[in-house]
Protein backbone atom coordinates (compact mmCIF):
# COMPACT_ATOMS: atom_id res chain seq x y z
CA UNK A 1 0.00 0.00 0.00
CA UNK A 2 2.98 2.22 0.85
CA UNK A 3 3.88 2.16 -2.98
CA UNK A 4 -0.17 3.19 -3.86
CA UNK A 5 0.31 6.39 -1.66
CA UNK A 6 3.87 7.42 -3.32
CA UNK A 7 2.91 7.13 -6.10
CA UNK A 8 0.03 9.17 -5.75
CA UNK A 9 2.01 12.03 -3.51
CA UNK A 10 4.54 12.29 -6.80
CA UNK A 11 1.23 12.75 -9.28
CA UNK A 12 -0.52 15.29 -6.39
CA UNK A 13 2.96 16.96 -6.15
CA UNK A 14 3.66 17.26 -9.88
CA UNK A 15 0.08 18.53 -10.13
CA UNK A 16 0.85 21.10 -7.56
CA UNK A 17 3.96 21.94 -9.26
CA UNK A 18 2.14 22.68 -13.05
CA UNK A 19 -0.15 24.84 -10.91
CA UNK A 20 2.56 27.37 -9.74
CA UNK A 21 2.33 28.34 -13.40
CA UNK A 22 -1.07 27.30 -14.64
CA UNK A 23 -3.41 30.07 -12.47
CA UNK A 24 -6.41 27.29 -13.24
CA UNK A 25 -4.53 24.46 -11.30
CA UNK A 26 -4.63 25.18 -7.49
CA UNK A 27 -1.16 24.82 -6.69
CA UNK A 28 -1.74 24.66 -1.91
CA UNK A 29 -4.42 22.14 -1.99
CA UNK A 30 -2.25 19.59 -3.98
CA UNK A 31 1.22 20.34 -2.18
CA UNK A 32 -0.64 19.38 1.09
CA UNK A 33 -1.98 16.22 -0.12
CA UNK A 34 1.05 15.59 -1.03
CA UNK A 35 2.47 16.12 2.34
CA UNK A 36 -0.10 13.70 3.78
CA UNK A 37 0.81 11.07 0.93
CA UNK A 38 4.24 11.08 1.46
CA UNK A 39 3.91 11.15 5.12
CA UNK A 40 1.95 7.52 5.20
CA UNK A 41 4.40 6.37 2.59
CA UNK A 42 7.72 7.72 2.69
CA UNK A 43 9.01 9.82 5.84
CA UNK A 44 12.25 11.15 3.48
CA UNK A 45 10.46 12.43 1.04
CA UNK A 46 7.81 13.87 3.84
CA UNK A 47 10.77 15.67 5.66
CA UNK A 48 12.01 16.74 1.71
CA UNK A 49 8.49 18.08 1.07
CA UNK A 50 8.76 20.00 4.93
CA UNK A 51 11.96 21.24 4.29
CA UNK A 52 11.29 23.36 0.19
CA UNK A 53 12.30 27.16 0.68
CA UNK A 54 8.77 28.28 -0.43
CA UNK A 55 6.30 25.90 0.36
CA UNK A 56 7.48 23.87 3.44
CA UNK A 57 6.57 26.59 5.90
CA UNK A 58 3.06 26.87 4.36
CA UNK A 59 2.28 23.06 4.82
CA UNK A 60 4.02 22.96 7.98
CA UNK A 61 1.42 25.35 9.36
CA UNK A 62 -1.28 23.32 8.01
CA UNK A 63 -0.39 20.40 8.97
CA UNK A 64 0.22 21.48 12.80
CA UNK A 65 -1.95 24.54 13.14
CA UNK A 66 -4.85 24.10 10.18
CA UNK A 67 -3.54 28.10 9.44
CA UNK A 68 -3.18 29.43 6.44
CA UNK A 69 -0.93 32.70 6.18
CA UNK A 70 -2.50 35.84 4.88
CA UNK A 71 -0.27 36.76 2.45
CA UNK A 72 -1.08 32.99 1.01
CA UNK A 73 -4.78 33.88 1.39
CA UNK A 74 -3.88 37.24 -0.58
CA UNK A 75 -2.38 35.65 -3.23
CA UNK A 76 -4.66 32.64 -3.64
CA UNK A 77 -7.79 35.21 -4.04
CA UNK A 78 -5.61 37.16 -6.51
CA UNK A 79 -5.26 34.13 -8.61
CA UNK A 80 -8.77 32.86 -8.20
CA UNK A 81 -10.38 36.22 -9.31
CA UNK A 82 -7.69 36.71 -12.36
CA UNK A 83 -8.24 32.87 -13.29
CA UNK A 84 -12.61 32.64 -13.22
CA UNK A 85 -12.17 36.46 -15.22
CA UNK A 86 -10.04 35.02 -17.66
CA UNK A 87 -12.29 31.71 -17.90
CA UNK A 88 -15.08 33.45 -18.12
CA UNK A 89 -13.94 36.27 -21.07
CA UNK A 90 -12.59 33.70 -23.09
CA UNK A 91 -14.71 32.99 -25.25
CA UNK A 92 -13.14 29.84 -26.83
CA UNK A 93 -14.09 28.18 -23.45
CA UNK A 94 -17.63 26.43 -23.84
CA UNK A 95 -20.23 27.50 -20.85
CA UNK A 96 -20.56 24.21 -19.48
CA UNK A 97 -16.46 24.12 -18.55
CA UNK A 98 -16.72 27.66 -17.65
CA UNK A 99 -18.99 26.81 -15.12
CA UNK A 100 -17.93 23.55 -13.17
CA UNK A 101 -13.97 25.57 -13.60
CA UNK A 102 -15.92 28.44 -11.83
CA UNK A 103 -17.96 26.36 -9.02
CA UNK A 104 -14.43 24.43 -8.13
CA UNK A 105 -12.35 27.30 -8.26
CA UNK A 106 -15.09 29.61 -6.68
CA UNK A 107 -15.16 26.73 -3.72
CA UNK A 108 -11.43 26.45 -3.09
CA UNK A 109 -11.44 30.28 -2.68
CA UNK A 110 -14.16 29.74 -0.08
CA UNK A 111 -12.37 26.74 1.75
CA UNK A 112 -9.24 28.66 1.90
CA UNK A 113 -11.01 31.62 3.26
CA UNK A 114 -12.56 30.66 5.84
CA UNK A 115 -9.45 29.04 7.32
CA UNK A 116 -7.58 30.33 10.90
CA UNK A 117 -5.01 33.11 9.62
CA UNK A 118 -2.93 32.72 13.15
CA UNK A 119 -0.98 30.53 14.86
Amino acid sequence: MKLVWFIFAWISFSLGIIGAFLPILPTTPFLILSAFLFSKSSPRFHQWLLNLPLAGEGIKDWNDNKVIRPRAKILCSVMIILSVGFIFYNQAILLPIKIVVGIVLISVWGFVVTRNSHL
